[in-house]
């Protein structure tokens, strides 16, 4: 399930991206196969190890071209291990909600990007997120869980002040809202609800089989009720 669109932020053989904050791995694996030299970068040692696990299957199963490279590397996004200007894209995605300083690590990624290269971020909407946190204290308290809520006026003025420019943005996952609301609802370690059951295998069935009617239903839901909202940004190319 990606957020990013890679028709709006396409990767050629051979950039060199980072994909920040990478957890299970789901865009890192997109951009190795799209044949980026992809840097998959957590603070999770356990998370990256079961990326690197799957590059290597990738890699066995010749599912990337030729010519793309894949690492993990483990870090803090507030001081990130790279020379300034070392990536020709960054993914920030679902990230920024969890740092408690997010200026210091927009920053970072400000840094590590080359001039002219380009940046997609993206964080919780702020209405579905709004009512997570309306529903379930456990939602947003939890250790490591989110600290703060977005509009996306908010999140592109704090990205515009470091020096992005800000290329457009959409939302993602509107049939995904109603699935938190719903665990938010009847508890968060309550999978066996019947309702949360039954709306999980409606997702599962959607993405494996992306059959029409949901897939219109998401692109209608989108712009309402996206459970994610994603902004593309350019390093201008005059930047240091």
């Amino acid at each position: 399930m990606l957020t990013v669109d890679f028709q709006r932020f396409p990767i050629a053989l051979g950039e060199r991206v980072l994909d920040m904050g990478c957890g299970g791995g789901r865009h890192a694996f997109a951009l190795y196969r799209r044949g980026a030299a992809v840097t998959a970068f957590d603070m999770d040692a356990e998370e990256l190890k079961g990326v690197q696990t799957m590059f290597g299957a990738m890699e066995l199963e010749g599912e990337a071209p030729e010519g793309a490279s894949a690492e993990t590397v483990e870090g803090d996004a507030l001081d990130l291990p790279f020379e300034d200007a070392t990536f020709d894209k960054i993914i920030a995605a679902e990230v920024m909600e969890h740092i408690p300083d997010d200026m210091k690590a927009m920053r970072e990624l400000f840094r590590v990007l080359k001039p002219g290269g380009q940046v997609a971020v993206t964080v919780p909407s702020w209405l579905p997120e709004r009512i997570c946190w309306a529903l379930s204290e456990d939602y947003h308290t939890a250790p490591g869980g989110h600290v703060r809520i977005y509009t996306r006026a908010e999140l592109e003025a704090k990205l515009k002040s470091i020096g992005f420019r800000i290329d457009g943005h959409h939302h993602a996952h509107g049939l995904h809202s109603a699935y938190w609301w719903l665990k938010c609802a009847a508890g968060l370690e309550n999978d066996s609800n019947p309702a949360v059951k039954a709306y999980h295998q409606i997702l599962v069935w959607d993405i494996m089989k992306q059959p029409l009617a949901t897939r219109l239903a998401e692109k209608l839901l989108n712009p309402v009720i996206g459970k994610s909202v994603v902004v593309y940004l350019t390093k201008p190319s005059y930047a240091g």
